[in-house]
């Protein structure tokens, strides 16, 4: 079970990077696009695509044999 927290903590933490890597290497010059013009806002959101991608899912369940 914490090896899933870990996960998820550990994308969230690479998305978060790169939402402020894209930020600043690409980002929005004119400051009109909503996600991109925002240090704050591209990096909450990179963390939050990356918490996504790191969700565990379902746990597989295995059935003890006899």
């Amino acid at each position: 079970m914490k090896k899933n927290y870990v996960r998820l903590l550990a994308f969230s933490v690479v998305g978060a990077g790169l939402g402020f890597a894209y930020y600043f290497f690409i980002g929005c010059r004119t400051g009109t696009c909503p996600i991109t013009s925002n240090p704050f806002i591209s990096t909450a959101y990179g963390a939050l695509m990356g918490g996504v991608l790191g969700w565990g899912g379902k746990e597989k369940k295995t059935s003890p044999e006899e």
